[in-house]
């Protein structure tokens, strides 16, 4: 969730292993990605060609995903505070589509308790499902798994790309971060 110079490479990667689905609201966005054509210049015209990625804003795309990654914008405001909206926005997508053992991933640069106290209570509450952690698991619950991974792209870094950095991972639980650690890896 979220075509930007974040989750277009991810996307474009993960689509090399995975059926991968790559949803932008942005009508335009996704226009150019299926002409391709990558206006942050971070994937070339024939690697789009070459993708097996499905680019949709059709959120009815997402309904048989197990995995959703989200990796939308956080900038900040005019007093230096984070502006939520794109985040919430896009967990509010997701949770719209989460089923049980569905894995959650917050790529977005975020500020430390984020995840925790305002996109699993979204999350939860919208999916009607609870979010899995090592503390609290019975069989008779129906849950999720959330985690993090922050992004570490350089935007136009030519020499440093995804594929060639290390990336860090946790999860709400050991299960999930070992879940994430197998896709990542």
């Amino acid at each position: 969730v979220g075509l930007g110079y974040v989750g277009l490479p991810l996307s474009i990667e993960f689509a090399k292993y995975f059926k991968t689905v790559g949803f932008d609201h942005d009508l335009h966005r996704i226009n150019s990605l299926n002409n391709y054509i990558d206006y942050t210049n971070e994937i070339t015209s024939k690697a789009l060609k070459s993708s097996k990625v499905t680019f949709t804003n059709n959120l009815s795309n997402m309904e048989k995903s197990n995995v959703f990654i989200i990796s939308v914008p956080t900038p900040v405001n005019k007093q230096n505070q984070p502006d939520l909206k794109n985040i919430i926005s896009a967990t509010k997508i997701v949770s719209n589509h989460l089923k049980p053992d569905d894995l959650v991933i917050y790529e977005s640069t975020v500020y430390p308790g984020l995840t925790e106290e305002i996109c699993i209570p979204i999350l939860e509450n919208k999916s009607k499902l609870y979010c899995s952690n090592d503390k609290i698991i019975k069989k008779d619950i129906n849950f999720f798994y959330c985690g993090y991974s922050p992004e570490r792209i350089n935007p136009g870094d030519k020499k440093r790309r995804l594929k060639n950095i290390n990336k860090l991972v946790s999860g709400s639980c050991k299960a999930a971060t070992r879940k994430i650690k197998f896709i990542y890896s």
